[in-house]
């Protein structure tokens, strides 16, 4: 495997990683009927997406500057739409309402979505290969969400985030978020590629930071900060600065070496991260069965990875044509 790739594939762990504790975490922090102290959704939505904005531009202060062609920003602004301001809006939304697990179980959709929408947008195959491997992944990756289950649930009751009941409302709202973040992973590619993965996150939270700030200002300033217990607010820091600025940042810097359904497939990491979280914690084991199921997870990946691209298949079919001559 190239070092290119390698590094892509390491961004994308480590992000997905983040993003699997990114739920339990965040259900923690939102306002509920059992966590009557916690923080509104919208609220949370405008500390994530304007402490993280001010991040990258801190970030970029220090890094060469890069100019961004103005045709380039509508671009920008479309890829902020779809990849942070529905993605994330609508997460938290959806998470306020139904359960982590539940949460977790929806996302195993994206890596489906991508592979579907990269055949209209990018024009990729879908080769046995890569659906076997998205299929393999799905697989374990629900049975690793089967048998967390309780052990999640009660890092939630342990931390007066919920019962863990799910809704419609909540698991529609969701699903909705994975769709958004598809279309940004696929119909986006061509202008995040433009530019450094510093550069393209500092604007696509521009604007997404401008957005939320009209729309959700009330919410964030309605907040009674005294209040807020200290354990939301540090929820809060690792929902900014971690699941946010960080794992954000990895995203881009993967998509510069590896095609999108590859990307997605590390939406099956998460689970497996929220299990390790709770057998550090010592609310479960991890035993053979869940490690055969992150084992068909990072086969799955393995297998998408290999599987023939776009350029692969034009690159076959023109030797064969030299050939012929």
């Amino acid at each position: 495997m190239e070092r290119g790739a390698l590094k892509g594939h390491g961004a994308l762990l480590l992000a997905n990683v983040i993003w699997g504790l990114n739920s339990p975490i965040c259900k923690t922090v939102l306002l509920s009927p059992e966590n009557p102290e916690g923080l509104n959704h919208f609220a949370l939505t405008v500390y994530r997406l304007v402490g993280a904005f001010l991040l990258f531009w801190l970030a970029s202060a220090f890094l060469p500057r890069e100019r961004v062609a103005w045709r380039d920003l509508g671009g920008l602004f479309v890829a902020s739409l779809f990849g942070i301001q529905l993605d994330q809006i609508l997460f938290l939304w959806g998470l306020s309402l139904t359960s982590p697990i539940n949460v977790s179980i929806i996302a195993t959709t994206v890596p489906i979505l991508t592979m579907i929408l990269a055949m209209f947008f990018l024009r990729e195959p879908i080769t046995p290969l890569k659906t076997g491997g998205v299929l393999l992944g799905a697989a374990g990756s629900l049975l690793v969400v089967r048998m967390a289950k309780g052990a999640v649930l009660l890092i939630l009751i342990s931390s007066r985030g919920e019962s863990g009941g799910g809704s419609i409302a909540g698991d529609i709202i969701t699903l909705v978020s994975s769709v958004c973040y598809a279309i940004y992973l696929t119909a986006c590619r061509k202008v995040i590629l433009k530019y450094s993965p510093v550069t393209t996150m500092k604007w696509m939270f521009f604007f997404a930071a401008i957005v939320v700030v009209v729309l959700y200002h009330r919410p964030a300033l309605e907040v009674d900060f005294p209040a807020v217990p200290a354990r939301v607010w540090g929820g809060a820091a690792f929902a900014i600065v971690l699941s946010t600025f960080l794992a954000y940042l990895m995203v881009p810097i993967a998509q510069h070496y590896l095609r999108p359904t590859v990307i997605s497939m590390y939406n099956y990491v998460q689970p497996v991260a929220s299990v390790l979280f709770t057998v550090v914690l010592g609310l479960d084991v991890f035993g053979f069965t869940k490690a055969a199921a992150a084992g068909c997870i990072f086969l799955g990946v393995w297998l998408v990875t290999m599987s023939k691209s776009r350029k692969d298949l034009e690159a076959e079919q023109a030797a064969k044509m030299t050939d012929k001559k």
